[in-house]
């Protein structure tokens, strides 16, 4: 599981920042990668990595202000013309409006896709999507339009048969070890009767990635983060600037880090950078934030982050 970040900015695009556009890279897990906003040049972001558009098969839309969807039906037509018929079926969440703006591009553009769009407009707060590795839930943030964070949840993955007590036990391999990974009780061809439970290791926690959009602060970003190995917040502010930042439905840096120390989250990523800091002022926002929360890393560009497990020592 990786977080690869198309595009840090804010507002418009900048010299060296792109307007926001996340991929996060389940290409290990599901073999599918998730964008979170598209920002305006997205495709082009995209073609300065290894993602493969076609791979992209779910778009989570945070609002509907341009900085956050102006690139959706350029990529969404790029994509077609990419992955040919191998192009599968894509489904875009967002707040209502997003289904009517890309219909509405397209159909204006005259623009064909080849491939099928699902649109899952959101409404009731909760879960939004589930198979069999993850769940993906929202909340509403506060800010000037309708806009949500999301919260994509990896399920735990079963524990390892432990096949060196199995060979204490002078239990050989063969079809009863399915038998024993299931955790049932399981009779042994000398009559022995033991319990599956007791020869699986402990399950490995599944990881949980917080993606916020624009928003001030609002206690629903405490349910979205809780225990999240990584928050992904908007920093359009710095230190001193609360009230800046209240007056135009943004967060400042350490607004974020304080949310991270309260939410128990492991990483916390700042993005949504704008344009004014540059430089050393960049340094500012993050040592600003790490003085509230350490584990703080302000974002650019193309930074690729590893959402890596939590060691079991780690964690106790």
């Amino acid at each position: 599981m990786e977080l690869e970040f198309l595009g840090t900015g804010a507002g418009s695009p900048a010299k060296f920042r792109n307007v926001t556009a996340i991929a996060l890279k389940l290409l290990d897990e599901i073999n599918s990668i998730w964008l979170f906003d598209v920002g305006e040049g997205t495709q082009h972001q995209i073609l300065r990595t290894n993602i493969k558009p076609r791979k992209i098969d779910r778009i989570f839309i945070t609002h509907l202000h341009g900085d956050h969807l102006f690139g959706l039906p350029g990529f969404l037509s790029s994509r077609s013309f990419q992955g040919g018929d191998k192009t599968g079926p894509l489904t875009i969440y967002g707040p209502k409006g997003i289904s009517e703006f890309v219909k509405t591009s397209l159909r204006i553009s005259q623009s064909k896709l080849s491939y099928k769009i699902n649109f899952v407009e959101l409404e009731d707060e909760g879960i939004i999507f589930e198979n069999q590795r993850f769940v993906v839930s929202f909340k509403y943030l506060d800010h000037r339009i309708q806009s949500v964070g999301y919260r994509i949840v990896e399920k735990d993955y079963p524990g390892e048969l432990l096949v060196d007590k199995l060979h204490e036990k002078g239990i050989a391999a063969g079809p009863i070890y399915g038998k024993i990974k299931s955790g049932a009780s399981v009779t042994l061809p000398d009559g022995r009767v033991i319990d599956g439970k007791d020869y699986i290791g402990t399950p490995k926690k599944g990881r949980i990635v917080t993606i916020l959009g624009d928003t001030r602060q609002t206690p629903n970003i405490l349910d979205l983060a809780y225990n999240a190995d990584v928050l992904v917040h908007e920093s359009t502010f710095g230190k001193g600037e609360s009230k800046l930042a209240r007056n135009y439905y943004h967060s400042t840096s350490v607004q974020a880090a304080n949310v991270a120390n309260k939410a128990k989250v492991r990483t916390l990523l700042l993005t949504h950078i704008s344009a004014r800091y540059v430089g050393s002022l960049v340094n500012k926002l993050e040592s600003d934030a790490r003085n509230v929360f350490a584990n703080t890393k302000v974002v650019r560009d193309f930074d690729t982050f590893e959402v890596k497990f939590v060691n079991k020592h780690e964690d106790e």
